[in-house]
């Protein structure tokens, strides 16, 4: 077969159209860093980077919530310390008013300063994180307690709950009902009930009923703190295992989608050279013979 000058100047285009093609692909991966420029160029890798984006974005909104409940029960933590130096303080105050040698004056006196302790674990109770308040229950944007004489629990019994991994939930809070109660339970009650004793001289009450219902009620309170540091310590070690898996991923992702730009650099000299040798080979192939100028 007769190979003509138009033959050889289709191949050496077409060749030339190659090397440029991947010297083009090339300058590319130099300039973004990133070995997959299209998916074509490489399915599967591709597919692998998509997955490990998806477990990127979950494993960081995971450690969202699992800051975000960090605060809660930081902010849980402070206000139940602050509950439970009220009821040691109203403790000691029921001590002095179960003395016998304390007179009706003295009582009552003491019976104002626990009704300000009530006023005062109401307001903790109340405690406030983002706008949203604690111990509301699902109820976050009530007001659970008026201060004052009015000892109704205005938030409801469920719990706000964040995910922390796949299929894993953690409660955020505790509804006021179980940890301060309201005007027929808990701390609230307890504390209403020392008043009103004091305030009728119910010593007999006061020296014993009241004094065993205070404790028992710490107690629980207690238990409470040891919930939420319990929960903080889950949380803490519940963030440290999503950054280590949000470092896996990543280093992953770059594995997969990231060029080496030692070799990529490396490439490009060569496929530079060899485009530049092309070009000179071509030149020297596809000369202008008489037969072109008679032509033309």
């Amino acid at each position: 077969m007769r190979i003509t000058q138009n033959m050889m100047t289709r191949t050496v285009l077409t060749d030339l159209q190659g090397v440029t093609d991947r010297l083009s692909q090339t300058q590319q991966r130099l300039s973004s860093g990133k070995q997959i420029l299209q998916p074509s160029d490489d399915p599967f890798g591709t597919s692998q980077a998509l997955l490990l984006r998806g477990e990127i974005a979950s494993n960081t909104q995971y450690q969202r919530n699992v800051n975000e409940a960090s605060s809660w029960q930081d902010a849980s933590d402070t206000a139940l310390s602050k509950i439970s130096d009220a009821v040691l303080r109203a403790r000691d105050l029921l001590i002095q008013g179960a003395n016998g040698t304390a007179d009706p004056s003295a009582r009552a006196s003491i019976a104002a300063e626990i009704n300000q302790l009530i006023d005062e674990v109401k307001s903790e109770g109340n405690t406030e994180y983002a706008g949203r308040y604690v111990f509301a229950g699902s109820k976050t944007t009530t007001q659970p307690y008026q201060l004052g004489a009015v000892d109704s629990y205005s938030g409801n019994t469920e719990v706000v709950k964040r995910e922390i991994g796949p299929g894993v939930q953690v409660d955020l809070n505790i509804p006021g009902s179980s940890v301060i109660g309201d005007g027929s339970s808990g701390i609230i009650k307890v504390l209403r009930d020392i008043s009103n004793d004091l305030t009728s001289n119910n010593s007999a009450n006061l020296q014993n009923t009241d004094i065993a219902a205070l404790d028992s009620a710490h107690d629980q309170l207690v238990s409470f703190q040891a919930t939420v540091g319990a929960r903080s310590n889950r949380l803490t070690t519940a963030l440290s295992r999503l950054q280590e898996l949000s470092d896996t991923s990543s280093k992953l992702l770059s594995q997969t989608e990231d060029a080496d730009m030692s070799q990529t650099i490396i490439d490009y000299s060569t496929q530079q050279a060899v485009y530049q040798a092309a070009l000179k080979s071509g030149a020297n192939l596809i000369q202008p013979s008489l037969m072109d100028f008679l032509s033309s």
